[in-house]
């Protein structure tokens, strides 16, 4: 999703904390387990999933380039629509989702973006599998990964099966339990975001307050 730094692109998105979430027992099987097969195991957990609380860290490289722009913070999602991700370093920054808008603040700037959710779409292939509307399987075509295992973790491939704007495709690392660890979001000209979750929390209440966000006095609030 392309949010100024913002790319949860966790999220954002369409896809940022998506699949991850909770747990089937360990299966000592997942190693043998299709690409097509993992991500319907993915699937089914999420769909259990209400809502979900994270920690998150992110790095996004782009070609050319030997710099990368690393963040962190904490993601909060209340399915269907609601989604709220805190980026606390580098900078302060908040994309809030309450289902029909987007807003985006950003504090360098002293600016927040608001737009209607259909707009925001456009720009993030992951955010209708945050907001409970998205379906791996459906909106995906799933492959096995080039990338390589990363502490036992199985990869497996994404690519959207409608040509998104920004996004080229999507890989996924997965636990033995089926949840997400990793997710990396390559867009269409190779630069490439990295997002790794901590500390998820699934199915716990969360108030919907935290969905309400009123920036600090003199914001310039941009509507488009």
């Amino acid at each position: 999703m392309s949010r100024m730094f913002f790319y949860p692109k966790p999220l954002v998105s369409l896809l940022i904390v998506f699949m991850f979430l909770a747990a089937f027992p360990g299966s000592s099987h997942c190693a043998t387990l299709t690409p097509l097969e993992l991500a319907q195991k993915l699937q089914a957990r999420y769909e259990e999933t209400k809502t979900m609380a994270a920690d998150f860290k992110q790095s996004t490289s782009v070609p050319m380039s030997s710099r990368k722009r690393l963040g962190a913070g904490k993601v909060v999602i209340s399915k269907p629509g609601r989604i709220r991700w805190d980026y606390q370093t580098p900078d302060r920054q908040v994309l809030i989702s309450d289902g029909k808008k987007v807003s985006m603040y950003v504090a360098s700037s002293a600016q927040m973006v608001v737009q209607p959710v259909s707009q925001y779409i456009n720009s993030d292939v992951t955010y209708a599998f945050f907001a409970g509307t998205g379906n791996i399987v459906r909106d995906f075509k799933v492959l096995p990964s080039e990338r390589q295992e990363i502490s036992g973790l199985k990869a497996i491939k994404l690519v959207p099966k409608t040509a998104h704007p920004q996004v080229d495709y999507l890989h996924i690392w997965i636990d033995e339990n089926f949840m997400m660890r990793r997710l990396e979001i390559v867009d269409l000209f190779g630069s490439i975001t990295n997002l790794v979750f901590e500390n998820v929390r699934r199915n716990e209440p969360i108030s919907q307050d935290i969905f309400v966000f009123t920036p600090p006095l003199g914001t310039e609030i941009i509507e488009q």
